[in-house]
C-alpha cells in the first residue's frame, strides 16, 4: 500500500484525469496516459451496483495493465454497502479508490451521495473509514468548496478526511449551488494545503499544461485533476504538444483514440463515440460541419470511415 501511496501520488507535477460520467472509460483513460497524464480516475461506479452486480457497472470496471496506475472512483451514501463495494473494487488490478464526495448532479444528491455528504461530514467519515477498512489500496476523497458560499468548509472536510484514513484529498474550487458555472476559487485549494499534512490536488477550470503549472506554484499544491478540458484534447497533459493543434494533429489523435475504442471496447455505444470524436473539433476552422457529418453516422464503423475520409 506505502509503495504505491509513494510512486503515484509523490510525482511532481502531477496531472490526473478526472472522472468524467460517460467520457472516462478505458480507451480514453489509455489515451490520456499516452500523452502524460500520471494517474486516470474512471468514471463514478456506484456502490449498489457493485452488490447488485448490475451489467452496466461492472462494464465500466475493465482496466488494463497499460494504464496503471490508475483509480475507480466510487459513490453511494450506505456505509455497509460502500464498505462492500471497496473490497471488490480493491480486489481488481488497480492503485487507488477515490470516493465522490462532490457530485452535485440532482440524482446522485437525490440519494444523499456526491456533495450532499458535504452536508453530513458525521456520515461522510464513516463511510470514509468503512471503505479504508475494507480496501487493500490507498483511498483518496474527492469534494467541493461546500454547499454553498455560506457553507465553505473544504479544509475542515479535508482535515476530516485525513484523520479517517484518506492519503490524498481532491478539491473542486466550486460550491455545489455553483455547479459548474462561475470561475473555480483556487483561494480554497491554498488554505486546503495549509489545513492538510497530505498530497492536495486542485481541480477546476484547469484550460492547459502550463495553467496546471501556473496553480500549482500559485498554491502550492500537488497537483492538479483536469476534466472538462481534457474531452477532445488528450494532449493537455503533454508539456509537449501544442495548446491549440491543427488538423492534421487532432485527427492523428482521434484516429489512435478510435483505434483504442475498437481494441478495448469495441461495444461502446455509437452515440457515445460520436460524443468523443465531435469534440477534436471544437475552434477549428470548418469544425461545426465535421462535427454535423459525425453526428449524422449510425455506426462505429461509419464514423470511422468518415474519420479516414480526410487526407
Amino acid at each position: 500500500m506505502l509503495s504505491t501511496q509513494h510512486s503515484v501520488l509523490s510525482t511532481r507535477p502531477l496531472f490526473i484525469l478526472a472522472p468524467l460520467a460517460g467520457y472516462s472509460d478505458l480507451a480514453f483513460r489509455l489515451l490520456c496516459r499516452e500523452y502524460g497524464a500520471d494517474l486516470c480516475v474512471s468514471e463514478m461506479i456506484s456502490c449498489h451496483g457493485l452488490h447488485f452486480r448490475q451489467k452496466n457497472t461492472l462494464d465500466m470496471l475493465k482496466t488494463t495493465a497499460a494504464e496503471r496506475p490508475v483509480a475507480m472512483q466510487l459513490f453511494g451514501a450506505e456505509t455497509e454497502v460502500m464498505g462492500e463495494a471497496a473490497a471488490i473494487l480493491s480486489a481488481l488490478p488497480i492503485d487507488l479508490i477515490d470516493i465522490n464526495m462532490g457530485c452535485p448532479a440532482k440524482k446522485v444528491i437525490k440519494k444523499g451521495a456526491g456533495c450532499a455528504l458535504m452536508k453530513d461530514p458525521a456520515l461522510a467519515a464513516r463511510i470514509i473509514r468503512a471503505v479504508v477498512k475494507n480496501s487493500s489500496v490507498p483511498v483518496t476523497v474527492k469534494f467541493r468548496s461546500g454547499w454553498n458560499h455560506q457553507s465553505l468548509i473544504a479544509s475542515d472536510f479535508a482535515r476530516m478526511a485525513e484523520e479517517n484514513g484518506a492519503v490524498a484529498v481532491t478539491v473542486h474550487a466550486r460550491t455545489w449551488s455553483d455547479g459548474f458555472s462561475g470561475a473555480a476559487d483556487w483561494q480554497i485549494i491554498s488554505q486546503v494545503k495549509q489545513a492538510v499534512s497530505i498530497p492536495v490536488i486542485g481541480n477546476g477550470d484547469i484550460i492547459s499544461h502550463a495553467d496546471g503549472l501556473r496553480r500549482m506554484a500559485e498554491t502550492g499544491c500537488d497537483g492538479v485533476m483536469i476534466g472538462r478540458a481534457a474531452l477532445g484534447a488528450p494532449w493537455i497533459f503533454s508539456a509537449a504538444a501544442p495548446e491549440n493543434p491543427d488538423l492534421a494533429f487532432r485527427l492523428t489523435t482521434l484516429r489512435r483514440h478510435l483505434s483504442l475504442i475498437a481494441k478495448h471496447q469495441p461495444d461502446t455505444p455509437p452515440s457515445q463515440i460520436k460524443n468523443h470524436a465531435g469534440r477534436y473539433f471544437k475552434g477549428v476552422p470548418g469544425g461545426a460541419e465535421i462535427r454535423r457529418q459525425i453526428f449524422s453516422q449510425t455506426s462505429f464503423a461509419a464514423v470511422e470511415e468518415f474519420i479516414s475520409s480526410f487526407s
